[in-house]
């Protein structure tokens, strides 16, 4: 993935982007579209930086056969968000949902808390790499008005679901092409307790 690439769109473009995706999120919202099943909620996903989060949600579409799956890992630390505001965040996080839904290719996120450096992450589906992309790239104008500088950050996994990915982490180390940073890189799987 080249620099370019892990930089925001332009503050215009990705103005348009996001006003699109929330008019295309109150559709897919009304026509209940979105869902918020539990079956990964709880879980602890262990990153090969040694960190480990838990998925405190989990948001799903309804959508037709995936063509071009891939895999996309957000991550992200909030500034001025320490103790009991991360429960309040958690909370609030909720209220973000149609600020990514109608973007074109959404299929699902496992929204993780954040881990013992107070780093958030996304671990989404998506249908499309170049769609994956540019979400990322629009969404980090939307981060960067709350987030510590630099910590911003995202990796793109081609040819892979996020099903396979939970299955089987291992499937990562098979695609030895790829730089995935150790932040992304997800290592175990932690099924949630009493599971």
């Amino acid at each position: 993935m080249s620099r370019s690439e892990q930089l925001p769109l332009p503050y215009s473009v990705a103005a348009r982007g996001v006003a699109r995706c929330i008019v295309d999120s109150v559709r897919l919202l009304s026509s209940g579209r979105v869902h918020l099943p539990d079956s990964h909620v709880g879980q602890k996903l262990r990153f090969a930086d040694g960190t480990t989060g838990r998925v405190y949600r989990e948001t799903v579409v309804d959508v037709a056969a995936v063509q071009d799956p891939c895999v996309l890992v957000v991550v992200f630390r909030l500034r001025l968000v320490r103790g009991v505001l991360h429960t309040l965040f958690r909370l609030e996080s909720l209220l973000n949902t149609p600020l990514f839904v109608g973007f074109p290719g959404f299929v699902s996120k496992l929204w993780v808390a954040h881990d013992g450096n107070s780093v958030y992450r996304g671990v989404y589906q998506w249908d499309g790499p170049s769609r994956a992309q540019h979400y990322a790239r629009c969404l980090w104008r939307v981060l960067a008005l709350v987030s510590a500088r630099g910590s911003i950050g995202h990796a793109i996994v081609p040819g892979v679901t996020r099903d396979d990915l939970l299955a089987d982490p291992a499937v990562l180390d098979r695609t030895p092409a790829l730089a995935i940073p150790d932040w992304a890189r997800l290592v175990e799987v932690e099924d949630r307790p009493g599971a």
